[in-house]
């Protein structure tokens, strides 16, 4: 599995885990970004789910002690 962190158009910021390697990813990015006008990451997850059934955003949360 391979965690990644992601900004969008809307500079919000997202992590998301997938079974599918960096490149991979960055290849369906670019394939995402030439089908839209406008990039957000839970639509990104949404397109990447049709080729990864593992993929999803998932919270990071900080931790101290």
């Amino acid at each position: 599995m391979y965690y990644y962190r992601i900004y969008d158009d809307n500079e919000e910021l997202n992590f998301f885990r997938s079974s599918i390697d960096n490149k991979k990813i960055e290849e369906y990015l670019r394939e995402f970004e030439l089908q839209r006008q406008r990039f957000s990451n839970p639509d990104f997850i949404d397109f990447l789910k049709k080729r990864d059934v593992d993929a999803e955003i998932i919270t990071i949360n900080n931790l101290s002690y």
